[in-house]
């Protein structure tokens, strides 16, 4: 990410100086009665404009193609086989022909599909796990993923397309399971998780949307049991069960559980730093402990990891003034204030 906001730098300033040549290009053509020079200039700034866009597009490319053959090379590290990335660029490339649809290459900020599969299927058919079929384990793990992922983005519709050949297998059921949650009632979800967890008992994803339910029912007590086991049986130790473990305490309004919460949405944050959700909750659990130091501290994290820099500045000069001086936290906040914020030119 700071790469690529340095590559917009680059091009903004591209653009401001083709743009100022521009304009001085047809301020002389003006001065001077000359039309062609009056154009050149319009043209010279409009020019620039394009030329930074395209560098920025250019970028965003080669980081794309830099990215596929970095996936080629885990995927060999891994025993795994590289024919699935290959089928999948192959599908895009004829449902674009499909379409019917005229693409630009250069106006693109991946590589076309045509482009990805030219540049990779050699490579990966020299693997020697090119023709390996994957494990039913691991495939069940990836079915799950893009159950999950459906039920998030897409919706019903979708996750039964996506799950039409097995719709009582167990991706397809949690796919169910979340968009019950998700667009239909709690008291749905929870029957239809309940019953997954009666097949996989130490699932921590199942846990997890059972927690979710209960929240959305308004339990957040019952919620802690079952955030509790997502956490016990995540072999990952994933910082986003403990971050909604945390905001489910926080939700009982019970100092202890408070106390607690702040416990737990640190431990959490330490695992996923950029959380900015997380971040708020903490804020509102140092609140309500009177701490306002440490609350307006975790405003300014939440702000800085959202990318929302000038107001991360303005809660860390806040927790400054409430915070020892020289101390951990009041250094933190000492770091965010003197954050350098590029301004768009």
């Amino acid at each position: 990410q700071e790469r690529l906001r340095e590559q917009i730098a680059r091009a903004q300033t591209i653009a401001v100086v083709a743009t100022i040549l521009g304009i001085g290009a047809g301020v002389a053509g003006a001065a001077t009665d000359n039309s062609g020079l009056a154009g050149a200039g319009q043209g010279i700034a409009l020019g620039g404009t394009e030329v930074a866009r395209r560098s920025v597009l250019a970028y965003q490319r080669g980081e794309e193609a830099t990215a596929d053959r970095s996936a080629l090379t885990f995927l060999a590290k891994t025993g795994q086989s590289a024919k699935g990335m290959i089928t999948t660029f192959k599908r895009f490339q004829s449902a674009l022909a499909l379409s019917g649809a005229r693409i630009d290459p250069y106006q693109q900020s991946h590589p076309v599909p045509r482009d990805r599969v030219a540049a990779l299927q050699t490579a990966a058919q020299k693997s020697k796990y090119y023709e390996k079929a994957d494990t039913p384990a691991l495939q069940l793990r990836h079915d799950m993923a893009r159950a999950k992922i459906a039920a998030y983005t897409e919706g019903s519709g979708t996750v039964a397309r996506l799950f039409q050949n097995d719709p009582q297998g167990i991706p397809a059921l949690y796919a169910s399971a979340i968009t019950s949650l998700l667009y239909r009632s709690p008291r749905e979800a929870l029957k239809k998780i309940d019953g997954l967890l009666g097949k996989q008992p130490n699932n921590p994803y199942f846990h997890e949307v059972r927690g979710d339910a209960l929240m959305k029912a308004n339990k957040p007590a019952d919620a802690i049991s079952a955030y509790l086991n997502a956490i016990k049986h995540d072999r990952a130790r994933s910082g986003l069960f403990k971050i909604a473990l945390g905001q489910a305490r926080l939700a009982t309004g019970k100092p202890d559980q408070i106390k607690q919460a702040v416990t737990d949405l640190r431990g959490g944050l330490d695992r996923d730093k950029e959380n900015a959700s997380g971040y708020r909750y903490l804020a509102l659990a140092y609140g309500q402990l009177g701490q306002i130091g440490e609350a307006e501290l975790a405003s300014a994290e939440g702000n800085y990891h959202a990318g929302n820099y000038q107001d991360a500045k303005i809660f860390a000069l806040r927790a400054q003034k409430r915070l020892k001086k020289g101390s951990p936290a009041w250094i933190r906040a000492q770091d965010i204030i003197n954050l350098k914020i590029r301004k768009n030119k």
